[in-house]
């Protein structure tokens, strides 16, 4: 099978460049997914204490989703501005809002204290998050894919996927630490507050590393060619990446949005809302549950690397695919051995859940970076991946919670992450397999679905 050939950068540079997209996104993933943990853990007391323990939480929840809306605002200025001066300004940029924002939470005055206004401070410090996160995303796998070696795209873009499996271990292995070492009482008055204050330091590791490294190559080529075009006062004005994105992408976003779907809803269900499932319906206490997410982030970081690795052999579509169907298929299992309350059970249910979400999350980043031109590739997978996230992840811990509160069963919600599936199936079926694309190519061929031939021998710029 040929595959474009785009020579592959000195091994060294490519791993320098998979440590800082990694290590970001890990920081980036910590301050996110230690908001959702808090959410369901303490701050529907701390910042909605005069609600019903489960509405309490639903609220929580609420702001919880609304970091998801910022993300396709995040998104497009990242997008833009990342496909017009680059990559590695925006990341650095992404990072400091992101970082600064989580460490402002740990200094928020509660309900207590301040009323009415700790959950508005809270609501726009979450809105900030949200922002920065849209922009991050796209940022990181392009950085690797267009640096990495084409024949092992997959397998090396992938590497900043486990930046979400990290910073979920690394925010409930910190709060579980806390959890275990601080009574209810002290964790709840200031306990919650260290693993937030702690962002500040990981976010000054993260940009040392981050402005070390190298503008993507592919970038940089691009960008040169747009400049000489400019020169030329016959050649045709470059249109503005979202619009470009719009002609040339469309049923690239749609189904990029599609395929995220099932890998967006069932990892906050499976992550998220199984903090309150197992607490309040299954009995189990909170610091068993927080060990057994923590267990099964352990596992969906190893295997994530080796599900890129398999999508360069037998493509993206077949393991995406894989991990959808899975996933569904694992809903009804997933809900009946939580209910159980055995901790083997417990981590059995959350572990094989990440592992099947692994296989849709792993050739997430190499496919999405081949369905778009070089220089709207920012703008298209940024806006595919995020405007997704507002039907998809934001509101996911919400539904679930509510179907649990009206229902008092785990079934609705298991058909609800089943609905996704069968979307995301829909979508990634219809699109066609990317894995011989050429990175390097600049504009869009003929029509609306640009480079949807195999890449064979590519070597435009």
């Amino acid at each position: 099978m040929a595959f474009a050939t785009t020579a592959p950068p000195p091994a060294g540079n490519l791993k320098r460049i998979v440590a800082a997209s990694l290590i970001g996104t890990t920081i980036e993933w910590y301050d996110f997914f230690l908001y959702g943990s808090a959410a369901a853990l303490v701050f529907n007391k701390l910042f909605f204490p005069d609600s019903d323990p489960l509405v309490g939480t639903l609220l929580s929840f609420l702001t919880y989703a609304v970091g998801f809306a910022a993300r396709p605002l995040g998104a497009l200025v990242f997008g833009h501005y990342g496909d017009r001066i680059g990559r590695k300004k925006l990341l650095v940029l992404s990072l400091l809002l992101m970082g600064g924002a989580t460490f402002a939470i740990g200094l928020l005055p509660t309900h207590a204290t301040v009323g009415a206004a700790a959950p508005v401070l809270l609501t726009t410090l979450r809105l900030i998050q949200g922002f920065a996160l849209g922009g991050e995303w796209g940022g990181a796998v392009l950085l690797v894919s267009e640096h990495g070696d084409a024949r092992r795209r997959g397998f090396w873009a992938s590497w900043p996927q486990t930046g979400a499996p990290a910073g979920q271990l690394l925010a409930t292995g910190v709060l579980s630490l806390l959890t275990a070492l601080l009574s209810d009482d002290a964790f709840g008055t200031w306990g919650w507050r260290i693993p937030f204050l702690l962002s500040g330091v990981l976010v000054i590791v993260g940009l040392w590393i981050r402005l070390s490294v190298d503008e993507s190559p592919v970038f940089q080529q691009a960008l040169a060619q747009a400049e000489a075009r400019k020169a030329d006062r016959n050649a045709e004005a470059e249109k503005l990446p979202l619009v470009s994105v719009l002609r040339h992408h469309w049923r690239d976003v749609l189904v990029a949005m599609g395929a995220r779907m099932a890998e967006n809803i069932s990892y906050y269900v499976i992550t998220a809302f199984i903090l309150v499932y197992a607490t309040t319906s299954a009995g189990v206490s909170k610091q068993t549950a927080l060990n057994a997410v923590l267990i099964a982030s352990a596992v969906h970081f190893a295997v994530i690397p080796a599900w890129g690795a398999l999508s360069d052999r037998v493509g993206r579509r077949p393991v995406y695919l894989l991990g959808a169907v899975g996933v569904g298929l694992w809903m009804f299992p997933f809900f009946s051995l939580i209910d159980t309350g055995g901790f083997g059970n417990l981590i059995l249910a959350v572990t094989v859940g990440l592992v099947l979400h692994g296989a849709m999350y792993a050739p997430q980043a190499a496919f999405f970076s081949e369905m778009f031109a070089t220089r709207m590739r920012y703008s298209g997978a940024s806006i595919g991946a995020q405007f997704a996230s507002v039907a998809a992840g934001a509101p996911a811990p919400l539904i679930a919670t509510a179907l649990l509160e009206d229902y008092d069963s785990s079934t609705p919600i298991a058909l609800y992450v089943i609905a996704a599936a069968l979307l995301t199936v829909l979508a990634v079926g219809l699109a066609k397999e990317t894995r011989q694309r050429d990175l390097a190519d600049v504009e869009p061929s003929a029509g609306t679905e640009p480079a949807t031939a195999p890449a064979a021998d590519a070597r435009t710029v």
